[in-house]
């Protein structure tokens, strides 16, 4: 049984081959103008890495994330949500609440305790914490995401960022390195901004833990320093790429569909 899992999300997009439970190749790669064209660049590039040269050799694919309805292959389409929280039950199964920074939203998802999602809120109305705003921010400082990250591990302080506003918290920082700032004091001021809106988040959900993150900021050590002091307990992390988790969730249910169908016939 092979399947495959394609999350094509606003920034990146992500594949997942997965051969009887395991996982024979992923990729990860930036978004193309095309949701379309991302998803079939993705999964060519997976298909490749397991040895596989046409879509045809898959028995089911499931797509997921922003641009999920619009991956032409695909079997059937699932909610990012609902694929991140079997993703990450499957990698961990002490998971009760994951944090998923996306490239335009946040969200945070709590699971019950047989992984199933049982409450989630997000938020997509501002760019503020966002992968997006990361990015603009390391822009402003001259820095590369991963520089951003180490830096602010670095800091004598935190220097605040008190607007809530991602337009006004860029010209915030710039007149911040006017004034001659520290870079990795105000580095992690941004960390602590974005921290504490998702902290906020978190404990709407009800905080229970384990608590993992999901997404390419998964990644950032200086932000996950901070939120774990946010939050006052460890950030766990996971067995495979923060970034690919939805992509397993995907193909994890696209097995579960051939499963189910196959009992079904078996049961006839």
């Amino acid at each position: 049984m092979i399947v495959a899992g394609c999350d094509v999300g606003s920034t990146t997009g992500k594949a997942v081959i997965m051969k009887d439970h395991t996982i024979a190749a992923y990729t990860i790669m930036e978004c193309k103008p095309r949701p379309e064209e991302t998803a079939r660049i993705a999964i060519n590039e997976a298909m490749e890495k397991a040895g596989l040269s046409s879509v045809e050799e898959l028995d089911y694919i499931v797509g997921t994330g922003y641009g999920r309805l619009k991956i032409p292959f695909a079997n059937d389409n699932i909610s990012e949500i609902t694929c991140h929280g079997v993703g990450a039950y499957w990698l961990r199964n002490s998971v009760r609440t994951i944090i998923d920074i996306g490239g335009q939203d946040l969200k945070v998802i709590g699971l019950d305790d047989s992984g199933r999602v049982a409450e989630f809120v997000m938020n997509d109305k501002c760019a503020a914490g966002t992968g997006r705003f990361l990015e603009n921010m390391a822009r402003v400082l001259g820095l590369t995401l991963e520089e951003l990250s180490t830096i602010s591990l670095k800091a004598t302080k935190t220097t605040a960022i008190s607007s809530q506003c991602s337009v006004f918290a860029e010209s915030e920082v710039i007149t911040l390195l006017n004034l001659g700032e520290e870079i990795g004091n105000i580095a992690k001021g941004i960390h602590e901004s974005i921290a504490s809106r998702l902290s906020t988040l978190v404990r709407r959900v009800g905080a229970r833990k384990d608590i993992t993150i999901a997404g390419g900021c998964a990644k950032n050590a200086g932000l996950i320093d901070v939120l774990e002091k946010k939050l006052d307990t460890d950030i766990i992390r996971l067995p495979e790429d923060p970034q690919i988790i939805g992509a397993i969730g995907a193909a994890l249910l696209a097995t579960e569909k051939l499963e189910r169908s196959a009992s079904l016939k078996s049961a006839k």
